[in-house]
């Protein structure tokens, strides 16, 4: 007989106090497919407080999935009916099923790095996934009242953060990234205000801790961002420029300045200077 939702529920509460061990005569599977639909379940204990922690123990810590059940969560979670479900939809519940799918896509590219699962079409095929989800997400609400974190700018960033260290991820693949992020940065309708701007800092972060992408490329990208500062204002391009200032301002203040060597660590500067118009006007009234 089918699991109910309420069965699933008192199941992973269990679970999770017996520090997420089976007993005996209990096999993974018999969880799997119920976590998989409840995944975006509407109500936050359920779904982020049970199924991910849960997702997160069994695939890190336990490494209970052999490949071909990695590759066979993989290719459900990739799916319309998850990282995709209702994609391009705004202020309903959907999101949920999106941003917690993008989380534990984020375990499972981890679980690649550490021990590889997929082949090369299967690397570019989670690629291209993610990144369509994160150009096409358009529900960018952080916490959300009634439901929770929904948080899609920040989870998908930590799922793409996993995706730049992966080995199978050269320059081409790093730029790619960086365009994402920009247009999640200038996505001309949402002002990041629960610290998204740090999660997608990690991601660049990360490619200039790691050597991923030469430092001259990504101080060509952070040039880039400081274009909407000099556009002539409208609503769109003000957010623009909050949002990619902000973000420079996480990026920049991460680390000691050294580490970011000197063309990279003037590209940030002269960035910031040219979006912060207070800057600006007190310069000219100095002038």
């Amino acid at each position: 007989m089918k699991k109910t939702r309420t069965q699933l529920l008192n199941d992973l509460q269990r679970i999770k106090v017996e520090q997420y061990k089976l007993r005996e005569g209990e096999e993974v599977r018999d969880f799997i497919c119920l976590m998989l639909e409840y995944i975006g379940d509407p109500q936050p204990e359920l779904r982020d407080e049970l199924i991910y922690p849960t997702f997160y123990e069994w695939i890190l810590e336990q490494r209970l999935f052999s490949s071909d059940e990695l590759r066979g969560i993989l290719a459900v979670l990739l799916d319309e009916r998850h990282l995709f479900h209702g994609i391009g939809g705004q202020e309903d519940d959907t999101v949920f099923t999106r941003t917690f799918t993008a989380l534990v896509i984020g375990l499972m590219i981890h679980r690649h790095r550490e021990q590889p699962f997929l082949d090369a079409a299967g690397f570019q095929q989670l690629k291209s996934a993610l990144l369509r989800y994160y150009t096409e997400e358009k529900d960018l609400r952080g916490y959300v009242e009634k439901g929770g974190w929904a948080h899609s700018a920040a989870h998908g960033a930590d799922a793409i953060d996993e995706l730049v260290q992966c080995q199978e991820s050269g320059e081409t693949v790093q730029l790619e990234v960086l365009e994402a992020v920009r247009d999640m940065l200038q996505n001309g309708v949402y002002i990041f205000r629960e610290e998204e701007d740090e999660r997608m800092a990690t991601i660049v972060d990360t490619m200039i801790l790691c050597n991923l992408l030469a430092r001259e490329r990504i101080a060509e990208w952070v040039s880039s961002l400081a274009a909407s500062g000099s556009q002539p204002g409208n609503r769109s391009l003000y957010i623009n420029r909050i949002n990619s200032k902000n973000f420079v301002r996480a990026l920049y203040f991460r680390r000691e300045r050294e580490y970011f060597g000197q063309e990279l660590q003037e590209a940030l500067i002269a960035a910031e200077l040219k979006m912060n118009e207070f800057t600006a006007k007190t310069i000219l009234s100095v002038q």
